[in-house]
C-alpha cells in the first residue's frame, strides 16, 4: 500500500472526522441527490430491488448489466433487465460486451427505449463473461477498451459512465491507465471496484489504488468495495478522495443501509437500523413486489433468494424460517408464511432482532447457498 494508506478502515468509529467536502454528485448534467449508489448486480438489482434502495435512500439506481449481443434482447430475462419506466431520473442502464459494433448499437438501442445514462461494464469477474473478452477482461487491451469508449460517447447523447476494476491482476493493475482514457473518450463518472479481476471478491480492498486513479482524473470517480457501515464509507471517501460510494453486496438484505450512510456522510448523524416490524414490512413489501414483477413460477425462486438475505442479520434464529420458506412452492404460500412473520415476528421458533454469528455447519451451508456477487 501507498504511505498513509495501510491503516484499516474500521467500522466501529464513533464519529466522521474526515475532510472529504459534501457535494453533490454529478453523472453528466444529472444532479443526483447524494454520494451513495446502488451498484448494478446481475439476478439482484432487478426493479423491485431497485425501488426499496431508493426508498431507503439510494442517490442512484442502474438497472442489471444486460449483454451487447442483440439476439438476446428478445429473451425474457433481457426484458425484465430492461425494466426502467418506474425508475426516477436518470433512468441508467449497464451494457457488456466485448466488441465495438455491438455496444455502439446496444447503446442506442437502449437510448431509444428510455435509458438516460448508458454505463459500461468493464469489471465483471465472472468466468462466462470473461471468457468473451467482455467485463474485466476488457481491461487487458487498453487499444479496444479507447475504441469501445470513443464509439459509445459518440454514438448517443446521453451521459456515459463505466465501471472498473483494479486491474487484471495483481501484477497487472492499469486502473490509472483505463480512467485516463476514458476521460479523454469522454466518460463523464467512473466507478472502480477496488480489486483485480483475480481477486473476484476476496482479499483487501485497494483503497490506495482507488485514490490513484481519482488524482488522475477530473471527473467523478465512485469507491466501490465492501462497504458496510455509515464510518466506513466515510472513511473510505476520506482515504480516496472519491466523490462517492457504492453499495453492492453489503445492501443484500439490508437496504436501510443506504438511508444510514446518507445521513452520516451528509449530516453527521448516525442512524440506527429499522426497528424489527419495519424490517418485517420492508421484506413484506418488497417480496411482495417480486411476485408481482416475475409472476408465480419465476417470482417463487426470486423471493427465496432475497428472504435468505434479509434473514441473513437474525443469525440461528432465523434458519426455522429459511427452511420453511425454501420448501413452499408457491407465490401465495410464501405471503401467507410473510403475513404470520409480519403479525407474529415467528415461524416455528422466536425471530430474534439481534444479529448473531451464524455458527453450525448447517446454518453455514443454508446461508452459503444465498450470498451473491456483485459486478
Amino acid at each position: 500500500m501507498s504511505e498513509g494508506m495501510d491503516r484499516s478502515v474500521s467500522a466501529g468509529d464513533k464519529a466522521f472526522a474526515g475532510s472529504t467536502p459534501v457535494e453533490p454528485l454529478q453523472l453528466g448534467h444529472y444532479c443526483l441527490s447524494g454520494r451513495v449508489i446502488l451498484a448494478p448486480m446481475a439476478g439482484v438489482t432487478d426493479a423491485p430491488f431497485r425501488q426499496v434502495c431508493r426508498e431507503y435512500g439510494a442517490a442512484h439506481t442502474v438497472a442489471e448489466m444486460v449483454s451487447a449481443n442483440p439476439r438476446l434482447r428478445s429473451s425474457r430475462q433481457s426484458r425484465l433487465r430492461l425494466a426502467i419506466d418506474n425508475d426516477p431520473l436518470p433512468r441508467s442502464i449497464q451494457i457488456v460486451g466485448g466488441d465495438v459494433e455491438s455496444m455502439v448499437e446496444a447503446a442506442r438501442y437502449n437510448v431509444d427505449r428510455g435509458a438516460q445514462v448508458i454505463d459500461i461494464n468493464m469489471g465483471c469477474p465472472a468466468k462466462k463473461v470473461c471468457r468473451k473478452a467482455a467485463g474485466s477482461a476488457l481491461m487487458k487491451d487498453e487499444a479496444l477498451v479507447e475504441q469501445i469508449l470513443q464509439a459509445v460517447v459518440a454514438a448517443v447523447d446521453v451521459p456515459v459512465t463505466l465501471k472498473i476494476r483494479t486491474g487484471w491482476s495483481r501484477s497487472e493493475r492499469n486502473a490509472v491507465t483505463i480512467a485516463s482514457i476514458a476521460e479523454q473518450a469522454g466518460v463523464v463518472a467512473l466507478a472502480v471496484h477496488g480489486r483485480s479481476r483475480e481477486c473476484g471478491y476476496h482479499g483487501e480492498v485497494e483503497y490506495d489504488t482507488i485514490r490513484q486513479v481519482k488524482n488522475s482524473v477530473s471527473i467523478p470517480v465512485i469507491a466501490n468495495g465492501d462497504i458496510d457501515s455509515p464510518q466506513q464509507a466515510a472513511q473510505v471517501l476520506d482515504l480516496t478522495g472519491a466523490d462517492g460510494v457504492m453499495i453492492g453486496r453489503r445492501a443484500q438484505g439490508q437496504p436501510w443501509l443506504f438511508r444510514q450512510i446518507h445521513e452520516y456522510l451528509s449530516h453527521g448523524r448516525l442512524v440506527p437500523e429499522p426497528c424489527p416490524q419495519e424490517k418485517l414490512e420492508t421484506m413484506f413489501r418488497h417480496l411482495s413486489a417480486v411476485h408481482q414483477f416475475y409472476g408465480p413460477r419465476q417470482g417463487v425462486g426470486m423471493a427465496r433468494k432475497h428472504f435468505g438475505w434479509y434473514c441473513q442479520a437474525w443469525g440461528g434464529e432465523a434458519l426455522a424460517a429459511i427452511k420453511a420458506f425454501y420448501v413452499l412452492e408457491s407465490t401465495d404460500q410464501q405471503r401467507d408464511l410473510l403475513h404470520q412473520l409480519l403479525v407474529t415476528g415467528k415461524v416455528s421458533g422466536s425471530m430474534g432482532s439481534e444479529s448473531r454469528t451464524v455458527g453450525d455447519e448447517d446454518e453455514s451451508r443454508v446461508f452459503s447457498e444465498i450470498r451473491g456477487q456483485s459486478w
